[in-house]
């Protein structure tokens, strides 16, 4: 027992990367703007050039601020190593263009984030990946396509914005059996939820910007894998110079502390809310994991500890004007194109996750124009209830 025992999240969220003191024996970390770092001995500039020993040459590289980010998320998610980026988009370009090569192929689900989206259908192609999307409920097809060849497994889950449940486990068995690497999209999720890595995926990742910041304020990517498969996305990004700055390493970092607890709130929040919409007469359809209802539920179960802050529902015999309207009488939420925050926001997905689709495109992708995407806050349970009450009583009357 002792020192031996293992950690619990909360506790990792606020200790790990930080159980020391930093310069001038500051408690909290130095948010270190400085571009380059110098040496007065040559050969030890020399060993931490070469990564012989620990240390700092330039921020493009790595940063003193930006690395103990990467730490905590590393031990949140229980992988060997992590590497950042300056925004989740950012994360998953540098992952796929540093792991792929012209004639390479990746096998995908259709209802993946709409900038995720993008990537496989516009900018990909472009440089001769070939990519397969399946329906993204269709674990067999799923299978079939990756035991034809694959370089990349890449899946979401939940998904954006639908809400729907991959089985990490099951696919990434089928990965594994294809000699593909299996990248994760654990946004929704968040490590407290989900480790994609134990489930058997290569590499996980992240927008920081969302849960892992939980305030809006700071933009960031992160992956989390092997030492082999973050020394090859580092070296990318090192290179194409996509990185996450300090000042926003701090504030996500910041944010991060009270990481287990904000989830916590939102996974009880988001079930009581989801529950509530499903009982409504003025609600078509709900889309979250924690109701027995949802197609996903047992999946969610067996591999998530939480459901998630995150949830989807259409109103009744709602359009896209419909859902407009509605959502300019919610008092209670930030009409925004971000998730994740202490305050609950909401949005279509023509506005939101899938701005950079077409209304056909969505349509394809099973994503109604009437869908309103609600990111659960902290706030008060039921005045967030009494707010949809509210508006959804006014729609039917």
């Amino acid at each position: 027992m002792g020192q031996d025992r293992k950690r619990a999240m909360g506790t990792e969220a606020v200790w790990a990367g930080e159980d020391r003191l930093f310069e001038g024996n500051a408690t909290q970390v130095p948010v270190v703007h400085s571009v380059s770092f110098g040496y007065d001995d040559m050969d030890e500039w020399m060993d931490v050039a070469l990564g012989n020993r620990p240390g700092h040459i330039y921020s493009r590289n790595t940063n003193p601020t930006v690395s103990v980010f990467e730490e905590k998320i590393r031990v949140l998610e229980g992988g060997e190593a992590a590497t950042s980026a300056s925004s989740g988009m950012g994360i998953i370009s540098n992952a796929l263009f540093s792991l792929l090569a012209p004639g390479d192929r990746v096998v995908s689900v259709k209802d993946t984030y709409g900038g995720t989206n993008r990537m496989f259908t516009e900018f990909l192609p472009r440089v001769k990946v070939d990519v397969t999307l399946c329906d993204t409920m269709d674990h067999e097809a799923i299978e079939a396509e990756v035991a034809r060849g694959c370089k990349i497994l890449y899946l979401e889950t939940p998904t954006n914005p639908t809400i729907r449940i991959l089985d990490l486990e099951r696919l990434s068995r089928a990965g594994k059996a294809a000699g593909a690497t299996v990248l994760v999209d654990n946004t929704f999720a968040t490590p407290i939820n989900q480790n994609p890595l134990a489930l058997g995926a290569d590499l996980v990742l992240h927008s920081a910007t969302k849960y892992l910041g939980g305030h809006a304020d700071a933009l960031g990517g992160v992956a989390v894998g092997s030492r082999e498969l973050i020394k090859t996305v580092y070296s990318y990004r090192e290179i194409v110079g996509n990185v996450l700055d300090p000042m926003g390493a701090y504030l996500i970092l910041r944010g991060m502390k009270t990481l287990a607890l904000r989830v916590e709130r939102q996974n009880a929040n988001a079930l009581e809310i989801a529950r509530f919409l499903e009982g409504h007469p003025g609600v078509e359809r709900v889309f979250y994991p924690g109701l027995e209802s949802h197609p996903g539920h047992g999946i969610a179960r067996r591999q998530m500890r939480g459901f998630g802050g995150m949830l989807s529902f259409v109103a009744r015999g709602g359009t896209y004007e419909d859902a407009c309207r509605m959502l300019s009488r919610l008092r209670l939420a930030k009409r925004a194109a971000n998730l994740g925050a202490v305050e609950t926001i909401a949005g279509p997905p023509a506005t939101t996750s899938h701005v950079e689709c077409t209304r056909e495109e969505r349509a394809a992708m099973g994503i109604p124009e009437s869908l309103i995407r609600y990111s659960v806050g902290i706030e008060d349970a039921a005045d967030l209830m009494a707010d949809l009450m509210a508006d959804l009583d006014r729609a039917l009357a």
